[in-house]
């Protein structure tokens, strides 16, 4: 009995897997692709990463290299795709965030909370100190230059007409958002803050 059999050799350029890390995290129960609220809390926290030091976009690019996740976050403007699914933004996008790209992202929003963990304490001990004496926020030059920060990158990116935004029209809104997206980031960086996050 003769019989042939062709074998074509794999590429292995096709076959892409998942970065290791991205393993590490729990799948949640969603199919396919990322609910809209998912969207938005991983925005906002990145967008609080980059409030908190002046090169925070760079920074986000850099820990995608250096947790190759190049595959998932290629460049800049595959990154800016990604961030656009917020349905806040004004340059949003009706792509869908798959659950790989959001996990990329929650991974890289980790790490980065981890290198600022001595500021962002910071921030929040400050804030802490002069709300209890009724202290003007203006006065800590840091804590004060966070929350500008974070309310000119709000204010640029995101869609004013959109009803989630509508809320966070004046400072004082902006400022609470802000101070509690740097709780939100203190809580990943304790014990399993990834996962948790």
């Amino acid at each position: 009995m003769n019989a042939s059999v062709s074998v074509t050799p794999l590429d292995s350029s096709a076959v892409q897997s998942n970065p290791m890390i991205l393993d590490s995290l729990p799948n949640p129960p969603i199919e396919g692709t990322c609910p809209n609220r998912t969207k938005w809390q991983i925005d906002l926290i990145l967008l609080a990463i980059e409030a908190l030091e002046l090169g925070g976009s760079e920074a986000i690019l850099a820990v995608a290299d250096e947790l190759e996740l190049q595959g998932v976050i290629k460049n800049r403007v595959n990154l800016w795709r990604l961030r656009s699914t917020n349905p806040w933004r004004r340059s949003h996008t009706r792509r869908p965030l798959s659950l790989i790209e959001a996990k990329a992202l929650v991974v890289i929003a980790y790490y980065l909370a981890r290198r600022f963990t001595v500021v962002i304490r910071q921030l929040l001990l400050a804030y802490q100190q002069m709300s209890d004496k009724q202290i003007p926020l203006e006065q800590n030059l840091r804590l004060s230059n966070y929350l500008e920060r974070f309310r000119a990158h709000f204010r640029s990116r995101m869609n004013p007409r959109r009803s989630g935004v509508i809320a966070y029209t004046s400072n004082e809104k902006l400022d609470e958002l802000a101070l509690q997206l740097l709780g939100q980031l203190l809580f990943c960086t304790g014990t399993a803050g990834m996962q948790r996050f």
